[in-house]
C-alpha cells in the first residue's frame, strides 16, 4: 500500500470551474498553471463561447467536463462535481484555482517543497483583489480578502469524508472538512484579476450579483453596492523581490 502522505514525487492536479472565459484571463491562467501542475481538470458550466476549446488546447488539461445546463445558481453542486472528477484520477495534491487567479512567481519555485512533506495537509494563501488594472488592489472595510488565508492547495486523502455547504452562491472552493486537518499559512500571494477589468465589466458583475442574490442571502449587500464606488481605496501592488 502506498503511503498517503508522501515526502517526494507528489503529483499535483489543478482543478478549475469555468464559464464564458474566452475573452478574459483563461489562456494566461492556464499557461501559468501548466508550468507547475502535472495536469488540470476543468468543469465548464455550460459556456456559450469557445471556453471549452481553449481549455482543450492546453496539453496539461486532462479532462473538460462540459455541462449542457447551467449550474451557477447551484454552486455547491458544481464544486462537488469538480472535486469528484478531479479525485477520480488519484492525484497526491489538488490545487483549487479559478480562471482569473495567478500566483506570484515564487509559487512555482516552492510548490514542490510545500507538497513534499508529511506535516500538514493543506496550504492557505492570501488573495488580493486587483481593481481597474494590475497595478493596485482594493483595500477597505468591504474588501479584505488578502487579510486572511484562503485554502487552495490540499492533499488528496482517499476515503477522507468531504462535504460542501449546500449554498447557491459563494461556496468554499475546497471541502470544509479539510479545516479539521493540520495546515500551513503561506506568505505566498495570489493575484485575483476578476475586478481588474473595465468599469463596464464591474458593473455587469454587480448586476449579476444583484440578480442572483437580491436579498443578500449568500453574500454581503454592502459589498455588492461597494462594487460601484467611484473612488475606492486602492493600494499599490509591489512585486516580490527577486
Amino acid at each position: 500500500m502506498r503511503p498517503v502522505r508522501k515526502t517526494e514525487n507528489n503529483r499535483l492536479t489543478a482543478m478549475m470551474q469555468v464559464r464564458n472565459e474566452e475573452n478574459r484571463f483563461l489562456e494566461e491562467v492556464l499557461q501559468d498553471v501548466s508550468e507547475y501542475a502535472d495536469d488540470i481538470v476543468i468543469v465548464d458550466d455550460a459556456s456559450t463561447d469557445r471556453t471549452a476549446d481553449i481549455c482543450l488546447s492546453f496539453p496539461k488539461v486532462k479532462e473538460v467536463v462540459r455541462l449542457t445546463e447551467r449550474h451557477f445558481s447551484r454552486e455547491w453542486e458544481l464544486r462537488s462535481l469538480l472535486w469528484r472528477e478531479t479525485c477520480k484520477y488519484g492525484p497526491d495534491w489538488v490545487l483549487a484555482i479559478d480562471a482569473d487567479e495567478v500566483f506570484e512567481s515564487k509559487f512555482k519555485r516552492t510548490v514542490r517543497q510545500l507538497m513534499d512533506q508529511d506535516s500538514y495537509d493543506w496550504v492557505g494563501f492570501r488573495m488580493y483583489d486587483f481593481w481597474g488594472g494590475r497595478t493596485h488592489y482594493r483595500e477597505d472595510e468591504h474588501w479584505q480578502l488578502h487579510k486572511r488565508h484562503t485554502i487552495m492547495l490540499l492533499r488528496n486523502l482517499p476515503g477522507f469524508p468531504y462535504y460542501y455547504l449546500q449554498h447557491d452562491h459563494h461556496v468554499h472552493r475546497v471541502p470544509l472538512s479539510y479545516g479539521a486537518l493540520p495546515g500551513l499559512l503561506s506568505d505566498i500571494r495570489v493575484k485575483h484579476l476578476g475586478w481588474a477589468g473595465s468599469e463596464e465589466e464591474r458593473r455587469r458583475k454587480y448586476e449579476r450579483y444583484k440578480q442572483m442574490d437580491p436579498e443578500g442571502v449568500w453574500g454581503s449587500q454592502a459589498q455588492y453596492e461597494s462594487i460601484l464606488d467611484a473612488a475606492p481605496r486602492l493600494v499599490e501592488w509591489k512585486e516580490e523581490e527577486s
